[in-house]
């Protein structure tokens, strides 16, 4: 199997991963929160789930790019954009702190769907800009 196909399929089975961690960890903030908190419950498997799928994805992108000697579509600007967009909002949303209210934790968690939602669509649309 080529080289390229295999990163491509590590890559696309961590981003399910990560679609499950942000599926699964969103329930924290709306089952059984503690002040504005999130549910502290499986919390660790949680955090380590999302860690593995994001980092595995970093990885696999970076791989991605070294094996296409860094030729990359215009939208590929975009989608790193995006990926940086949610990762600083899930930062925010999960972040260990009682001075973030529930309601900005939601937002926060809000912001990474819609993030990861617009990400998907590039990737399905591929658009051409210019």
């Amino acid at each position: 199997m080529d080289m390229q196909l295999t990163v491509k399929i590590v890559h696309m089975i961590a981003v399910t991963l990560l679609i499950g961690a942000i599926l699964a960890r969103a329930f924290t903030l709306f089952v059984g929160v503690n002040g504005n908190q999130p549910n502290s419950v499986a919390r660790k498997f949680l955090v380590a789930w999302q860690h593995l799928a994001m980092t595995i994805i970093v990885l696999t992108g970076l791989t991605s790019l070294v094996i296409k000697n860094f030729e990359v579509q215009p939208w590929f600007y975009a989608k790193i954009i995006l990926f940086l967009v949610l990762f600083s909002s899930l930062i925010k949303a999960y972040k260990k702190d009682d001075r973030i209210l529930l309601i900005q934790r939601r937002a926060g968690l809000m912001i990474a769907v819609a993030a990861l939602i617009a990400i998907i669509g590039l990737v399905i649309i591929k658009p051409n800009f210019g």
